[in-house]
């Protein structure tokens, strides 16, 4: 597909997204005001996400290595290639939940209502801020509210894209919190759009995602919090690693 083509569909996709975020506004505005009112905005959340991209020509399909218990509370940690991932992992997740993001997203139109209500911002460069962050993210998952955390931090700037280093953040909160983690594998979403999709642009088609087993941490110990976040990296990494290795094969 020519460039200019892609390129023509990442701003369909990005214009769906901000016309159905001014028609949600209203009601996105309104449930955002309580946390009692949360589990509504999250529905809605993930109304707007399957239609933003069910519009623009772009699906996802999810596989899971055992089902979920979605009445269960988790930290859930995807790698982060595309801005389609804040789409489907808001269609994955079943329960109540929030996003732990980079402080910019306040300056995002689409983002800011959200990070100044149900979703936590952190400013990385000063360690109080982290901590207060970091002490809100406890509270959440002490009431029932799953944590979405991408543990790279941000989308590299490496393309195509590779596994980056994995922050601590989430495991030892994992850890502190006794809440299972649930690693989650983003095959192909980069090659549908990759980042914010404006460099190579985008085009229709379905992304694969692949859920894990959750991970239990009851009983492990802060000193645990490096050995689980290896084994996280190891097993989103492995599952890349089958997937490009399976398609190679097939060619």
């Amino acid at each position: 597909m020519k460039l200019s083509i892609r390129k023509l569909h990442t701003y369909f996709y990005m214009f769906c997204v901000l016309l159905l975020y001014l028609f949600f506004y209203p009601f996105f505005y309104y449930f955002s005001r309580k946390e009692s009112r949360y589990p509504t905005l999250n529905k809605l959340r993930r109304l707007w996400a399957k239609l933003s991209s069910g519009i623009s020509g772009i699906f996802y399909s999810f596989e899971y290595e055992v089902p979920v218990d979605w009445k269960k509370t988790y930290i859930i940690c995807p790698n982060h290639t595309s801005n389609l991932d804040v789409s489907w992992v808001t269609i994955l997740t079943k329960n109540n939940f929030s996003f732990m993001g980079k402080e910019e997203l306040l300056q995002n139109p689409t983002t800011r209502l959200f990070f100044k209500t149900i979703d936590i911002p952190v400013k990385r460069d000063s360690n109080m801020a982290a901590f207060r962050a970091f002490k809100r993210v406890s509270k959440y998952l002490k009431n029932g509210i799953t944590m979405i955390i991408f543990p790279e931090g941000k989308i590299a700037d490496i393309y195509p894209p590779q596994l980056q280093e994995f922050k601590n953040g989430p495991f030892r909160l994992a850890i502190e919190q006794q809440t299972a983690i649930i690693p989650v594998t983003s095959f192909n979403t980069w090659k549908i759009l990759w980042d914010d999709g404006l460099k190579y642009g985008s085009r229709t088609g379905i992304c694969n995602i692949y859920i894990h087993k959750p991970i239990e941490t009851v009983g492990l110990k802060l000193t645990d919090a490096d050995a689980l976040r290896d084994k996280v990296f190891r097993i989103i990494n492995q599952k890349l690693k089958e997937y490009e290795d399976r398609h190679e094969y097939s060619r």
